[in-house]
């Protein structure tokens, strides 16, 4: 979880559908896609959901390989100063000959909700 204090900008809970960890402020669980709550302030803040990263790729074996290959998907955050401040792996597999994965990354964005909260640096 996040160690940003309950109520403020960032600050997690768990999913109780899936137990993902999620933000605090959260509708809709990005996980498992399920509601949380249905009021006038969810609403508003679904409407300024922006995505200002979404990404689409598709992994296969190597061309004219009969080889079985694996993968593992990381997932890497870092702040402005090139620091990693979460690094997760998402998923592994194997890919066999003719097998094939697609792939979605998306960022999706609202603004924070409560007291504007603003970083110490």
């Amino acid at each position: 979880m996040s160690t940003a204090r309950p109520g403020s900008a960032g600050a997690t809970r768990a999913c109780p559908h899936c137990k993902a960890t999620i933000l605090e402020s959260a509708s809709v669980c990005p996980a498992c896609r399920g509601h949380l709550r249905y009021d006038e302030a969810s609403l508003a803040r679904d409407k300024t959901k922006v995505k200002p990263l979404h990404i689409e790729g598709t992994l296969a074996p190597p061309g004219g390989d009969d080889r079985t290959w694996e993968y593992a998907m990381v997932l890497s955050i870092r702040n402005e100063r090139g620091e990693e401040v979460n690094r997760q792996v998402i998923g592994v597999g194997a890919l066999y000959p003719g097998d094939q994965r697609s792939f979605t990354l998306e960022v999706e964005m609202t603004e924070a909700t409560g007291a504007k909260a603003r970083r110490k640096h």
